[in-house]
């Protein structure tokens, strides 16, 4: 089995389970390493407006660093690696890079979950879909999500079409916003993640779609493989689905990650 790169822990707010559970349910899979890849303080909102079910606060961060590394070391030679998931905000770079070089992280994981202050994936703000123009909300999305790939912060984009999550999409032909998107991330050399959480939510389709996958791999875009576990039984959830979509493409390989530096897991 390959690696997953995209797991949660209590710290985010809204996931279960102690860190150890999470690696023991990994090595009973016989994944040959793990990443674990918290949410980052809300860097992008004002104190008072940022949300503890959705990030850690940032008193957080370092004792979240401090729990990988003693883990690290508790659980050698077999690898953990010290991976985070950072909100991509425009005009926030600045501040995000200040934040990301207090911490010697394996990778950084690119994602966006707001668009305009709307907290696009969250339940609780569903009604929007209805109401939105989902041509300008589909070509937002995608903009931000080639800015984030311009912008040399990340290691890998997680979960790249999170805006289909719930099932609401323009109709017609999406492949000529992946195209504008997939010539930023493959100019930037930035991998993209393979994230099986997709089938877990009510578009029932893992991220990015086969569609744009191929298209990654038309361009030469690496990818990673996440579950995006928020529970110890979802680690590894449906790679055996994910590894076969990605043969079926043409992809042998994966992307592993030490120190921001790249090696190659055949699958």
């Amino acid at each position: 089995m390959p690696v997953d790169y995209h797991i949660h822990t209590k710290m985010c707010g809204h996931a279960e389970g102690e860190m150890e559970e999470y690696i023991a349910a990994a090595q009973k899979m016989g994944l040959q390493e793990i990443g674990f890849s918290e949410h980052i303080p809300m860097y992008f909102l004002p104190a008072e407006e940022r949300d503890p079910s959705v990030a850690m606060r940032d008193d957080e961060l370092p004792g979240y660093v401090q729990k990988v590394k003693e883990l690290q070391e508790r659980y050698y030679p077999w690898p953990i690696k010290l991976g985070i998931e950072a909100d991509y905000a425009l005009g926030m770079e600045t501040k995000l890079t200040q934040i990301l070089r207090q911490h010697d992280f394996d990778y950084i994981m690119g994602s966006i979950h707001f668009i305009n202050g709307w907290g696009f994936d969250n339940p609780a703000h569903i009604d929007n879909y209805r109401t939105c123009d989902l041509w300008e909300l589909y070509r937002d999305y995608f903009h931000i999500l080639g800015q984030a790939a311009a912008s040399g912060l990340f290691d890998t984009l997680a979960h790249p079409d999170l805006i289909k999550k719930f099932g609401f999409s323009p109709a017609g032909d999406l492949t000529g916003l992946y195209r504008e998107a997939l010539q930023q991330i493959s100019d930037s050399g930035v991998c993209v993640e393979l994230n099986t959480a997709g089938l877990r939510v009510p578009k029932k389709e893992i991220y990015p779609s086969p569609e744009f996958l191929r298209l990654c791999f038309e361009n030469k875009v690496p990818v990673t493989l996440g579950s995006d576990a928020h529970k110890p039984g979802l680690v590894g959830a449906d790679f055996d689905v994910a590894t076969a979509l990605l043969r079926t493409i043409g992809y042998k390989q994966v992307v592993m990650f030490d120190k921001r530096n790249r090696n190659y897991c055949r699958i």
